[in-house]
């Protein structure tokens, strides 16, 4: 699986329209890729809502999202149309982007291993490194987990300025009190008088 830091591996696959979809499509953006296990069945609807219902906030973010499985472009229409998902799915059936990104391998599935995908999110950066990486996600509460993770990434970069621009303000204190001095000593003076 790939890790924080690491390029993203390019990819080119159909989305539930038909049309072919590339990571060059997002560039400039933050890029949330999260693969799951199969269209229909109760944790990958309910992540696929979550990410539909926090569109808005997403938005907001600057970020984009797409859903991989191996599901067909059909599963993939029918998926969308049925629950109203308002971003792309992608179909990956010869497993290309689950091999490149690590979303494929073994995983214990009512207690027997099995191989198949594993549910993992990846946050892209604008850059086209990974900034944070979901391995193995837990459905309920995950959506939260990743806008929390791309707000880090913005806010980080707002710390950093906020950083330089309080040095200057830490400084100011210092100067009162040499003031403060000065008015102390003048006021000694009238007294002196």
């Amino acid at each position: 699986m790939l890790h924080e830091g690491d390029r993203a591996p390019a990819f080119e696959l159909e989305n539930d329209a038909g049309e072919r979809v590339s990571n060059r499509d997002f560039e400039g953006r933050v890029l949330v890729v999260y693969f799951y296990p199969k269209d229909n069945t109760p944790g990958c609807t309910r992540e696929a809502q979550a990410f539909a219902a926090a569109a808005k906030e997403l938005k907001k973010t600057g970020a984009a999202v797409v859903g991989i499985s191996r599901d067909s472009v059909k599963s993939h229409a029918g998926f969308r149309d049925k629950y109203g998902l308002n971003f792309p799915l992608l179909s990956d059936p010869d497993r290309v982007a689950h091999d490149a990104f690590g979303a494929w391998g073994e995983k214990t599935m009512y207690g027997k291993k099995v191989l198949g995908a594993i549910r993992s999110t990846f946050i892209v950066d604008r850059d086209g490194t990974i900034a944070k990486v979901f391995p193995s996600v837990k459905v309920d509460g995950h959506v939260d987990a990743v806008l929390d993770a791309i707000r880090a990434l913005d806010g980080g970069k707002r710390g950093a300025a906020a950083k330089t621009v309080a040095k200057p303000a830490a400084k100011a204190p210092a100067a009162k009190p040499a003031a403060a001095k000065t008015g102390a000593s003048k006021a000694k003076a009238r007294k002196a008088k």
